[in-house]
């Protein structure tokens, strides 16, 4: 089969046609896909802002915010975490630093973010997910120069844990 010119002309103008409307929708799709980026940017620097001059409670409101339009940012819910542990609610922190660890599973070796998440999985009584984060911590050898005594301060915390999981077995006899 062959084809005539005209018939190549045709087949070419679709080519391109098609290629011209692909990228007007992705051109338009692009800067909804900015548009949200950019509240959820706002949104988030509203809420560390809040957290900065103390208000945990509108800053927890706006990390709501963006949790609700991202649900799976590592660092809206990491941030959320914090501001949740600073605030007392071990709880809610401790949900919201595992999804953190759920999106991002490399967070493992973020020595840092795994003394926190043993904190406040301790915090929450979860002492069993502390024990673990914690010796992983110890079994990794970890150093910060922001922590100087971060080896001796995961030994204190597995130390708490061992005595609530001791506490909490005498308790349930």
């Amino acid at each position: 089969m062959t084809f005539t010119e005209s018939i190549r002309k045709y087949i070419l103008s679709g080519i391109v046609t098609l290629v011209v409307v692909g990228l007007i929708v992705a051109t338009v799709l692009a800067s909804k896909q900015d548009e949200e980026f950019l509240m959820s940017e706002t949104l988030y620097n509203q809420a560390i802002q809040l957290q900065t001059d103390g208000d945990l409670e509108g800053s927890i409101a706006m990390l709501s915010e963006v949790l609700k339009k991202q649900p799976n940012s590592e660092v809206g819910n990491y941030v959320a975490g914090l501001i949740n542990a600073r605030n007392g609610d071990m709880k809610q922190a401790s949900i919201y630093m595992q999804k953190a660890l759920d999106i991002n599973p490399y967070k493992v070796e973020d020595p840092k973010f795994m003394l926190q998440m043993g904190e406040i999985f301790l915090g929450a009584e979860k002492f069993e997910e502390a024990r673990i984060v914690l010796l992983r911590c110890q079994e990794a050898q970890w150093t910060l120069e922001d922590i100087p005594d971060y080896q001796e301060y995961v030994t204190s915390l597995l130390a708490r844990v061992e005595n609530s999981q001791s506490k909490e077995g005498t308790d349930n006899e």
